[in-house]
């Protein structure tokens, strides 16, 4: 064999040494990779859901990734894209459209939603209840009745009273999530709104309780969707939520967790 042969002997053998090398670098990639999850969260959600996902991935090693919107908005994603494999909404009802849909299990539940008047500090237009949302020349934001679970509450709230025609001629901003109205109250551009309890900051504005009969607290539920591709990771990060570790996070960013004596009344 000449010396240009052996040469192009080597070179061949090597090639495929270095070709064997790849595919077994390859295999041992797709055997690293990440399982991840996809929830949709209501936005009004954010901060304990967040701080839920770091300590999720942090103990399991699974990576969750949030879709953040109204719970309206986020039920038609789903709809639209059967993508996806957990949900977890401001309330109930809009858990149980998606129920009704087909596009979501059985819930757990984690925390409550407690609806409260917010007023700009010192009550400067002295609001007593939510019957002063009706008066003449007031400035009110809400959330979107379709698309946000404090919006329903507020649209059953004003009909019970009475007074949803006149509230509304006094709205002037409809977020699409509770989160555009907590920046109109604390940015002072609206005199009142409906919030909940663990949005309102209490350097920057007062509150009114609702009276409990009104029954508008809401539970948070939250389960798997009917066509996740990942049914055990999300099954584990739904047990992970509702076990006492998980709700710790919703008490932090002052979410009353489930169950609760104090709201006893109040049922999924």
């Amino acid at each position: 064999m000449t010396k240009k042969a052996i040469t192009l002997v080597t070179a061949v053998i090597l090639a495929a040494l270095l070709s064997t090398a790849g595919c077994i670098a390859g295999q041992s990639d797709d055997d690293t990779t990440e399982t991840s999850i996809l929830v949709y969260s209501g936005a009004g959600l954010k901060k304990p859901m967040n701080d839920i996902g770091t300590a999720f991935t942090e103990k399991y090693g699974i990576t969750v990734d949030y879709t953040y919107a109204g719970a309206g908005t986020l039920v038609s994603q789903m709809e639209l894209s059967r993508k996806g494999d957990v949900f977890v909404s401001g309330g109930t009802p809009d858990y149980r459209i998606a129920q009704d849909k087909g596009l979501v299990e059985e819930p757990g539940y984690v925390a409550y939603h407690v609806p409260i008047i917010a007023i700009q500090k010192g009550n400067p237009k002295n609001i007593t209840s939510v019957e002063d949302f009706a008066r003449p020349g007031l400035k009110i934001a809400l959330g979107g009745v379709e698309s946000t679970a404090i919006g329903k509450v507020g649209d059953k709230l004003f009909e019970k009273h009475g007074i949803r025609d006149a509230v509304e001629e006094n709205v002037v901003l409809r977020g699409p999530t509770i989160n555009e109205v907590v920046v109109a109250m604390t940015m002072g551009t609206v005199d009142a709104s409906l919030l909940t309890l663990d949005v309102i900051d209490p350097e920057k504005m007062d509150t009114i309780d609702l009276p409990q009969e009104d029954g508008l607290t809401l539970i948070v539920p939250i389960g798997k969707t009917t066509f996740t591709t990942q049914s055990d990771a999300a099954q584990q990060f739904v047990e992970f939520v509702t076990s006492d570790e998980g709700k710790a996070f919703f008490a932090k960013h002052g979410f009353p967790t489930y169950p609760d004596p104090k709201y006893e009344g109040i049922k999924p």
